[in-house]
């Protein structure tokens, strides 16, 4: 397949805008960012955020994950500052990577934070859920313990049918969470550190995110440094952070704020903004029935468009104008939608228009993408070893042919040596890397047998040590080239059915299924900010024993003092049942005779994608399109407008005026750290609503 590429630097500037960035940030020799502050600062996270991150998702659906990253290394850089100490940009750093992983999501389709035990709490709501009663007598107890255990009647995770399973003994809800964590950061370092060998020290991906966390901590480590003198040293990236984390704070009190403060004691808050969209979709479908209309006010999708690559973005508005926008009308009249109905909103619109079609093409295009990947990658190895057998060298100009798919040209001999392995920054052998994800792998493939006999081994070793690596390197060098990754929906779900199993439990055993491509990032960041690798390494060994403790603990007073979902959690109250619901569908696919799956799943129109998907890349590539303009295609199917929108306004605003304002070489110096500010700013604005929800809801359950 022939890619058509940039060759000339403005055309790269352009596509990638804020990739200049990088050469600012990687100087200076490599340290490490694991001290005493990382120890207290984890801590601090565990023991103060995680509490409102639980809270802020049962009761609103938000993510209390920017406020907990950027005011606990705020916090830090103030003490640091007020006791005339200074913060190592490494050290900053860690500290972020520690406080996004104990504040992440864990189920993202529920909003549900607090560490891996909130996974329990949604277990223990299926199993009493009005939507799945028909099978919650199947769930096994080495899930969620009986309905009629007393666990489950006094809701208390302290209680011993937690911790051992009467069906597989050790095997219990409790200790399988406990092996799952340890499980999954050992196959996540081990093919992440692997991957970003691969697609960074290899092929030289340009990873266009990557300087965002790194320019934020950065710009903080700096504003604790001082000038010989004492005074307080003032640098562009701490001036350019501010304003950043100005105009976040302004957009986030009225777009967060202002609704989360008024919703206390309002009966319907007032919001300035429609959250999270204005929904035109019945306003316009006398004249485009089926249509996907709505606009976003989201600031954060205005700035992420002005660092995506340009015509990623190009790709992704220009198939949602093709898709949502005119296709769709077009399609209805065809008959490709069965179950349209008018005076639908958006969110209903979008479900039934995947059903009838929509996710049968995202299967096909997401083969069309993974087969592309399988092509790029072995083009690439078999460049590499023409050049060795050629006698070239084994270095970045010799791996591939001329530059990359997205257009990025080669770097050179001394970047080279810059991003080569090294004791210094921190390298480990691959073969230790691959042998730490083996063993990962292994142990998930032992304990699924374990826990589901019946089901065919050779799919869960397929999954773990063929499909997961494969996809994870499709994905990782996605977001290298992008800035996102891959989904392959419903493989899973595709593999059970066709298995033949008819059993439930299949759905809840730890079958190794995973995308690490998002790790090689990672790894890229810390090589931005001249960190050890070892750090992450000893972050994740203080993590996760303060994870499971502290998750523990408070998932287990939540659910102690009331009922989840109940009218204390009203977000969890009014979604849980519908995603329960959701959940039976998947949960019965294999059982019967006739799934909803996979009538959703038409096997022509999957494949039509697919060769679409193939004949639209290399047209592209023949006409002279760089292939980020498919992949911002391949990610605007079907989508609604209002992403498409704020991504191309942002995208046009960083384009024709920011750069020309600025000018280009200082607009992509400014870029990362202005996009990280503003992360702060919006962060801070959340937390503040979060306090106040605390107070309120704590000063209602008082006797006077």
């Amino acid at each position: 397949m022939r890619t058509a590429r940039p060759s000339n630097p403005e055309e790269l500037a352009g596509e990638y805008p804020i990739s200049a960035a990088d050469s600012e940030l990687e100087r200076g020799p490599y340290e490490d960012g694991f001290s005493v502050r990382t120890v207290i600062g984890a801590l601090f996270v565990a023991l103060v955020m995680m509490p409102g991150a639980i809270y802020l998702g049962l009761v609103a659906g938000q993510q209390l994950g920017p406020a907990a990253e950027w005011v606990t290394i705020i916090l830090f850089a103030e003490l640091a500052r007020r006791s005339m100490a200074t913060l190592k940009r490494q050290e900053v750093f860690v500290l972020f990577y520690v406080a996004s992983s104990l504040a992440s999501v864990t189920l993202a389709h529920l909003a549900l934070s607090g560490g891996p035990f909130a996974t329990t709490i949604w277990n223990q709501y299926l199993l009493q859920s009005p939507q799945t009663r028909a099978i919650s007598g199947q769930m096994p107890d080495w899930i969620v313990p009986p309905v009629s255990s007393p666990a489950i009647q006094h809701r208390d995770l302290w209680n011993v049918a937690w911790w051992w399973s009467a069906s597989r003994g050790l095997l219990s809800p409790v200790i399988l969470i406990v092996i799952g964590s340890v499980l999954g950061r050992m196959a996540w370092i081990g093919l992440g550190y692997t991957l970003f060998r691969l697609l960074s020290d290899g092929e030289r991906l340009p990873f266009p995110l990557a300087p965002v966390a790194a320019a934020g901590a950065t710009a903080l480590a700096e504003s604790t440094e001082r000038e010989e003198g004492g005074t307080r040293r003032r640098s562009w990236r701490w001036n350019v952070f501010g304003v950043g984390a100005s105009l976040g704070m302004a957009f986030g009190a009225l777009y967060v704020l202002v609704p989360m403060t008024t919703g206390l004691f309002m009966a319907k808050p007032i919001m300035l903004f429609p959250i999270p969209f204005l929904d035109l979709t019945r306003n316009v479908e006398g004249v485009l029935p089926a249509s996907l209309i709505s606009i976003s006010f989201d600031a954060g999708l205005i700035i992420a468009g002005m660092i995506l690559p340009f015509r990623l973005v190009l790709g992704t508005f220009a198939a949602i104008l093709c898709t949502s926008v005119l296709g769709n009308p077009i399609l209805l009249k065809l008959g490709a939608f069965r179950h349209w109905t008018p005076g639908n909103g958006l969110l209903v619109n979008q479900m039934l228009l995947n059903f009838d079609f929509w996710m049968s093409v995202s299967v096909g295009m997401a083969a069309s993408v993974a087969a592309i990947g399988v092509f790029s990658m072995v083009r690439t190895f078999w460049g590499k070893s023409k050049a060795r057998a050629g006698g070239a060298g084994i270095g970045p100009s010799s791996a591939l042919t001329g530059a990359s798919d997205a257009g990025v040209p080669l770097a050179s001999t001394a970047d080279a040596v810059s991003r080569a392995p090294s004791r210094e920054r921190g390298d480990f052998p691959i073969w230790a890397a691959l042998l730490l994800y083996a063993a990962a792998i292994s142990g998930f493939s032992f304990v699924s047998h374990l826990l589901v006999p019946g089901f065919p081994v050779w799919i869960i070793l397929v999954f773990g040590f063929l499909w997961t690596p494969l996809h994870s390197y499709i994905s990782g060098r996605l977001i290298g080239l992008t800035g996102s990754g891959l989904a392959t929906p419903y493989l899973k779900e595709t593999a059970f059915i066709a298995s033949g199993y008819k059993g439930i439990d299949i759905w809840f055993a730890p079958i190794p299924l995973f995308d690490f491509g998002g790790a090689a990032m990672r790894f890229r960041e810390l090589e931005l900010t001249r960190t050890k690798f070892t750090s992450i390494l000893k972050a994740e060994l203080l993590m996760l024993p303060i994870a499971l403790v502290c998750s523990f603990l408070f998932w287990w007073f939540f659910w102690k003092l009331n009922q989840i979902p109940s009218d204390t959690f009203p977000f969890a109250a009014r979604v849980w049942p519908i995603a329960a619901r959701q959940s039976y569908l998947i949960f019965t696919a294999n059982t019967s005779q006739s799934p909803l799956l996979l009538q959703a799943l038409n096997p022509r129109i999957i494949l039509g994608a697919l060769g679409a998907g193939l004949v639209v890349y290399a047209g592209l590539g023949w006409i002279g399109l760089p292939s980020t303009f498919f992949y911002g295609m391949i990610g605007g199917l079907g989508a609604p407008l209002h992403g498409g929108l704020a991504l191309l306004i942002g995208a046009l605003a960083g384009r024709h005026f920011f750069q020309r304002r600025f000018g280009r070489e200082n607009w992509s110096r400014y870029l990362p750290v202005l996009a990280a500010g503003f992360s702060c700013g919006m962060g801070l604005a959340g937390m503040v609503g979060v306090a106040l929800s605390l107070i309120a809801n704590c000063a209602r359950e008082l006797p006077f």
